[in-house]
Order: structure tokens, then sequence, then C-alpha cells
């Protein structure tokens, strides 16, 4: 699905990422780990297109988006890919059901009545149909979590891209998150996360460790593994 073919970045006289050539396949759970400053966010921000790269190319199903301008790729990341941030990235003067429902009526793929159709199935799935008329000031860190999924997977995306989707959370919310993310993943969902937390990272099949920009070393787990042991042991080379 995603191909990522010698990709560099450099922010004036400094390398954040080098030479970076890795794939995505459909279905695929992938995470990126490493230290801090190490260039995994830069990478999720130039593989998404919210970010330019210097040299290399990412071709997104057959398409070189690191070609297009910037109005065009606006368009293409709001309907073939959804975003989770760290911090929920929603509007304060709307409820979470319009905040969920916005990116729908943005893109215009749909009618309003099948947008808000699929809003309340998503909130449904997520255990959050209860907060549909809320503030976002008026739920939980976990709970406005889970409404950031529905919202970016209001527009059926081919992949979704997470920034650190724990971070702010406790382990309880952290958990309930990691179970939807799972379940998605199940149902086929493509997912690239980048986070620092070995429970988030033991979810996915494939793990990239960055050091200095650039790709150190790839742990791929087997079916039936235990992730989390396998992990932990794989972590201790760094």
């Amino acid at each position: 699905m995603i191909k990522v073919e010698q990709i560099s970045k450099s922010f004036k006289d400094t390398k954040v990422l080098r030479d970076i050539s890795f794939e995505i396949k459909k279905g695929d759970f992938v995470a990126v780990m490493g230290p801090s400053g190490s260039g995994k966010s830069t990478l999720l921000y130039s593989m998404s297109g919210m970010d330019s790269i210097s040299e290399g190319r990412i071709m997104f199903e057959g398409i070189n988006i690191s070609e297009m301008k910037e109005d065009e790729l606006s368009g293409f990341r709001l309907t073939k890919m959804g975003f989770v941030f760290q911090n929920a990235q929603m509007l304060k003067n709307l409820s979470i059901f319009d905040n969920i429902t916005l990116p729908g009526l943005v893109a215009k793929k749909e009618s309003a009545k099948d947008i808000r159709k699929r809003a309340s199935k998503l909130m449904k799935r997520m255990e959050i149909a209860e907060m549909k008329e809320r503030d976002i000031r008026e739920v939980s860190g976990g709970q406005l979590q889970r409404a950031s999924i529905c919202r970016a997977m209001i527009n059926n995306p081919k992949v979704l891209f997470l920034d650190e989707p724990t971070g702010a959370l406790n382990s309880a919310a952290t958990d309930q998150v990691l179970a939807i993310l799972e379940d998605l993943n199940r149902d086929g969902m493509t997912i690239m996360t980048v986070t620092h937390d070995q429970r988030v990272a033991a979810k996915a099949r494939k793990v990239l460790y960055i050091i200095d920009g650039e790709i150190a070393a790839c742990k791929e787990f087997s079916v039936g593994a235990d992730r989390v042991r396998e992990l932990d042991d794989w972590l201790k080379g760094f």
C-alpha cells in the first residue's frame, strides 16, 4: 500500500531522516519506536504528506504523493488517511458528534445523512454514543481519544496514522484505546503508529526502531508469539 523509497529530510544543516526505505502492506499494523528526537514523528508526517521531504519518494497505492501540490495533498489526506494525535485536535465550539462528522461534511463524498449515520455507528462501536451532544471539555481523556478515532475513521480511510495516541492517557484508558486499535486492525484497517509505549508497540505486527533518523532495526512478530516478552527482549539491545 505504501512504499517509502530512500527518503531523507533536512532542516538547514541537520538531517532528521536519512535514506529510509520500507513498505507497509494493506492490513499491516506498524509501530515506530526510538528515543526522543530520533525522527519518529517526522517520518509519520512525511509519509502522510503533512511534511515535505528533501530526497526520495513516497508511493501511496502507486501514486507519488511527494510530488503532489499542497491543495491536492490536502484533499488526498482528507479522503485516504485518518489521523489521531496525542492531544485531541478538536474544536471547542462544536459538540463531540459535530467534531466527528466535520471531516465527512468537508469531504462531501456522501450525503450529510449518511455521514451522521456512520458517525453514530462509530460512536456506538467505541462505546461513547451517550456523549454525542457533550462539549469536548465534558468527557475524559480516554473518551476524547476514542472520539478522535471516530473522527479519523469517518471518511473510511485506507490507513490510520497515530502519533503517541496513548501518551496523555492513564492505564485504563490506554487499554481501551488499544482494544479498539486491535479490533480495527482485525477488520483490515492498515495502521501506523509512533509510540514510546511498549504496550502499544506490542500490539503491532512489525516494529521499526529509529536512531538519529535511520532505521536501526526491524522486528516482525510471528503468529502466536508472546509479543510483550519478545519486544522487551529486543529493546534491551538499544
